[in-house]
């Protein structure tokens, strides 16, 4: 996931005003545009649809929002979650098995985490990452063992879920399924690994004959009985209605800049949408459920935490009770979420002045998650009168974190011992308060073909999801790489799915 800067305010903060009731397709009058497969959306799950929906030979149209390709998929950091002993591990010298990747994605991916989308996911991930590569999509055998959001270089792969840390190194082996298209002078969050994940895909799609149609507001399904037929779009202020004799495949984003939605689901996430796009505003999930669509993990949320992780491994993060509450070596994705969902917000990194050089001197593909200390002092209980935290708390947290780190140790949370040793002076503090932001991870219930179910346990016909608009395989961790994982994994069977109809 690409570390998002500081949310500004979101637009559409109600939603969209238009309709999403559907329209009888007896109530068309003329159809603009046709195709076997019409796929709203052209991000990571579209373009995965449009490619395997066109190699069994449907026509298969594109309808975007935007004036371009990429979605958010082209702005991320560009993982995508693979393992089960890709070659690329392999080649690394990583041993990994699709049943010691579910044992790892079921335990931090939950709560109420999907085994049977799970089980199917890492069963194909061998083969789905050969099939990146297959589709231009490179990859260099190169492995990025730092701490970090993302690798600064060219790596190829690297530990993007906190596999390698407490409690998940002793509930699975650890294994770096991170894996990263290979890509020169990235910018994060303007032209990241994404793009060059998207790119080739998207030539890939032109060359197997997908049309694409820009600028068009996806709004409404039009359906024939209780079966899909069509999607309404606008485009410049006039409707553009869209027939698909096959299937419709929904792959439009996330609800992150829905406000009404956010506030209903995950309240948690208001004001602070992050490693989103604002064309993330939930229609495609709110088009669906006019038909009765169900949902799920609706609450569920990643949570981006702005502070450097060459920087959090060398201190300790405590709350606003001056307590520890996470092993600073995790993925900095569960720091956030241990952050904003459980800790109201509140964190500080207490570090001494050697270990703050050392990280600041280390390679980051983050450096301006890079602040200066709020607090400087000498002492423990100097640092925490300055801070304003209840006497003793941070003493003692400090003490007890030291005395276990002189023998390199971390009982209480686990911290790798390579980065556990004991704080110094001078003693500084951090100020993290409110430096989160994230998306949504919940949204259309879809079986493992991603057929869109009704709330009856039934596949809606003709309807088709992937991608963030659907819950998919996180129910409430995340790892860095499972929208772009899930997203083009389940794209793909969506556009199968769409074109047998």
């Amino acid at each position: 996931m690409t570390p998002p800067k500081p949310a500004g305010p979101a637009h559409d903060t109600a939603g969209p005003a238009h309709s999403i009731r559907p329209v009888p397709a007896d109530d068309i009058d003329t159809w603009h545009l046709e195709a076997d497969v019409v796929i709203a959306g052209y991000g990571i799950a579209g373009v995965s649809a449009a490619i395997e929906a066109a190699k069994t030979g449907a026509d298969v149209l594109v309808l975007e929002r935007t004036s371009g390709w990429g979605g958010a998929a082209a702005l991320a950091g560009g993982f995508i979650y693979l393992g089960g002993g890709t070659p690329l591990q392999k080649a690394l010298g990583f041993e990994d098995t699709p049943e010691n990747m579910k044992t790892f994605m079921m335990a931090a991916l939950g709560p109420g985490a999907d085994e049977e989308k799970i089980t199917d996911y890492c069963n194909g991930s061998v083969e789905h990452y050969n099939w990146l590569v297959d589709n231009g999509v490179p990859f260099k055998e190169s492995f990025y063992g730092q701490p970090g959001w993302e690798t600064p270089f060219d790596d190829g792969l690297m530990y993007s879920g906190g596999e390698n840390a407490a409690p998940f190194n002793v509930i699975a082996d650890p294994a770096p399924r991170g894996h990263v298209p290979q890509m020169s002078d990235k910018r994060t969050g303007e032209k990241g690994g994404g793009y060059m994940l998207m790119k080739p895909l998207v030539e890939t799609a032109e060359n197997l004959g997908v049309r694409a149609e820009h600028d068009m507001r996806v709004q409404r399904l039009v359906v024939d009985g209780d079966r899909v037929v069509g999607i309404i779009a606008k485009r410049y202020g006039k409707e553009v209605a869209v027939r698909a004799r096959t299937g419709v495949v929904l792959a439009m984003g996330s609800f992150a800049y829905n406000e009404a939605m956010v506030a209903s689901f995950a309240p948690r996430l208001i004001g602070r949408p992050g490693a989103a796009i604002e064309e993330h505003d939930g229609t495609g999930i709110r088009m669906a459920q006019a038909l009765g669509a169900d949902l799920a993990h609706m609450d569920a949320t990643e949570v981006a935490f702005f502070g450097d992780p060459q920087l959090m491994v060398r201190g300790i993060l405590v709350n606003g009770r001056g307590q520890r509450y996470v092993n600073e070596d995790t993925y900095p994705g569960r720091i956030g979420q241990e952050t904003l969902l459980r800790n109201n917000n509140e964190a500080y990194l207490i570090i001494d002045e050697a270990a703050y050089d050392e990280g600041s001197a280390a390679d980051s593909s983050t450096p301006f998650f890079r602040f200066r200390p709020k607090w400087v002092a000498e002492t423990a209980a100097e640092l925490e009168s300055d801070m304003g935290l209840p006497e003793g708390t941070l003493q003692s947290t400090v003490e007890v974190y030291n005395r276990h780190a002189e023998r390199g140790e971390d009982p209480v949370l686990g911290k790798k011992s390579e980065w556990v040793k004991p704080i110094g002076s001078p003693i500084a503090a951090l100020d993290l308060r409110g430096f989160t932001a994230g998306f949504t991870l919940g949204g259309l219930r879809t079986s493992i073909n991603a057929e869109v179910l009704h709330v009856s346990g039934e596949p809606i016909p003709g309807l088709f999801a992937a991608g963030r608009c659907t819950a998919g395989v996180c129910a409430g961790g995340y790892a860095s790489g499972t929208s772009l994982g899930d997203g083009s994994f389940y794209g793909r069977r969506a556009g199968i799915s769409a074109a047998k109809g």
